[in-house]
């Protein structure tokens, strides 16, 4: 009896151990409730949120605010659609999140930020954190405030004290890869000139392009995610000022970093799976499905697909690469079919994450942010990096 008890304790204790051991990365939610009174909330009118997990030692006054990514909404109807979930309400959001790659606590795979403020600002406005529509249809009930919300959430780690910050990093995933740039001269302004800034893009480079049948696809559709957000008006006046004639345009990165002060970081495949999916062959330019099981695995394309794909590339890097090449500008441009790849330990700094250059992105990141050497890497054409993951589970994403 004695025996079994002792047992049945060890193996309890060993299973708290466990979930001990894996909740280790993960970080309470903040409610931002104040920000409701400035009508600062998410689609469906709840309070935005984020994640904070407090900087220590050395890294006490550093702060590194990474912003959410998930889509847009570009219509009511697909407004709708995201209110009762976790892209457009704070209710159905986790209330534990677990933090790794570039939020990492552990010095062993994230050494040059472990120990910062480090920040995730959940995403549910549909607008990549640009929207501001005062009126609010009765019979929906849709908020599009992505902008009241970064302004917001900002201001509130302004005041817990990012404004005595030493160090700070705008950064983010996909659609918060777009917000970091559109919104990192602005993030630049608010500190003094003493505190070094930067931002980071994972994944947020998306080209203004045409689809394979010809056709401006994720043109019309940021035209109407402009329209429907009222966005124009937030996004950097350093591009609207230049592209009055189509201001809506500078939702591309590529026409707002021509312009751009801040030192910005950029992150990337150059065969971007979502890009792939969405800007160049989306479902509704494939009538006949001729690329459907090229776009989930590269390796069952065709030559006549791959060269399409290979033009893609080019132009992508054209695009990039257009506002000139100064050292203040980083970039790790890997070829694998991948989309966001500094959260993840395995892609961040592992021994499975892609290598360009003999640099892991976590050791290229930080190279570049504290100016221990210039970074530019940009990898060779698709299939000559053996270190790219075999898949990549953000290459189902479904279409726009």
């Amino acid at each position: 009896m004695i025996h079994r008890r002792l047992r049945q304790w060890l193996n309890l204790l060993v299973s708290v151990l466990i979930l001990l051991k894996a909740e280790a990365g993960s970080v309470g939610i903040t409610y931002l409730q104040s920000a409701v009174a400035k009508g600062a909330v998410c689609l469906d009118g709840s309070p935005p949120a984020y994640h904070l997990d407090k900087g220590s030692g050395t890294g006490v006054n550093n702060w590194l605010v990474h912003m959410e990514g998930g889509g847009w909404c570009e219509s009511v109807e697909t407004c709708l659609s995201r209110r009762k979930t976790d892209l457009g309400s704070s209710k159905e959001m986790v209330k534990q999140f677990g933090f790794s790659g570039l939020l990492s606590s552990q010095q062993k795979s994230n050494p040059d930020f472990y120990n910062w403020n480090r920040i995730k600002v959940r995403y549910c406005d549909g607008s990549s954190f640009t929207g501001d529509v005062e009126a609010v249809n009765q019979a929906n009930g849709l908020y599009l405030r992505g902008n009241r919300i970064w302004e917001a959430i900002i201001d509130d780690l302004m005041a817990q004290g990012m404004r005595n910050a030493k160090n700070a990093i705008l950064s983010g995933c996909s659609a918060g890869g777009l917000a970091s740039i559109l919104h990192c001269d602005r993030f630049r302004s608010l500190f003094p000139a003493t505190t070094k800034v930067k931002c980071i893009s994972d994944a947020g480079f998306f080209i203004h392009a045409k689809d394979v049948s010809g056709g401006q696809h994720i043109e019309n559709f940021y035209s109407q995610v402009a329209k429907l957000h009222g966005s124009v008006k937030n996004l950097p006046a350093s591009c609207t000022s230049r592209m009055r004639m189509r201001p809506e345009l500078c939702f591309f990165p590529q026409y707002v970093v021509q312009t751009m002060q801040t030192p910005i970081f950029f992150i990337n495949a150059a065969y971007d799976s979502w890009q792939i999916k969405n800007i160049l062959a989306p479902s509704a330019a494939d009538h006949g499905k001729a690329w459907k099981s090229c776009k989930l695995d590269l390796k069952k394309c065709t030559a006549g697909q791959l060269k399409i794909i290979h033009d893609f590339r080019a132009q992508f890097l054209r695009a990039l690469t257009g506002a000139g090449n100064s050292p203040s500008r980083g970039m790790f441009i890997d070829s694998c079919y991948a989309h966001c790849q500094a959260g993840k330990q395995i892609t961040w700094s592992s021994d499975s994450s892609p290598v360009v250059g003999n640099t892991k992105i976590a050791k290229a990141v930080g190279d570049w942010y504290y100016e221990r050497s210039p970074v530019q890497k940009i990898d060779c054409p698709y299939p000559c990096n053996p270190t790219c993951p075999k898949v990549d589970s953000e290459s189902q994403l479904p279409d726009i």
